[in-house]
């Protein structure tokens, strides 16, 4: 996904194209919320995810969809090239357990 926004972003920047990329991480919506159901023991397999989240929480189908208007608007004109990590510090930090 990022070699793929980035040559995008370089082969359309000339014409004013942005490209970016969200990367959302394990959110709670509708299809996790299966996965959770489906479960031996959903309560825990719950809990289970959650403690792997580096806030204590799955992400929000909100924040994500705020990632991307804000990478959407014009006040961000001047970003292309990136991905925006909406993860809640999984991929990058590494805190004790």
């Amino acid at each position: 996904m990022l070699a793929l926004t980035l040559a995008m972003a370089a082969d359309h920047a000339r014409e004013g194209i942005r490209v970016n990329a969200v990367l959302p991480g394990t959110a709670d919506e509708p299809w996790v919320g299966r996965l959770l159901c489906s479960a031996e023991d959903p309560q825990n397999a719950r809990e289970q995810l959650r403690d792997r989240q580096s806030l204590g929480r799955l992400v929000s189908a909100e924040e994500v969809a705020h990632a991307i208007a804000c990478l959407g608007s014009p006040l961000s004109g001047s970003t292309t090239g990136t991905a925006l990590t909406v993860d809640g510090g999984m991929t990058g930090l590494r805190l004790p357990r």
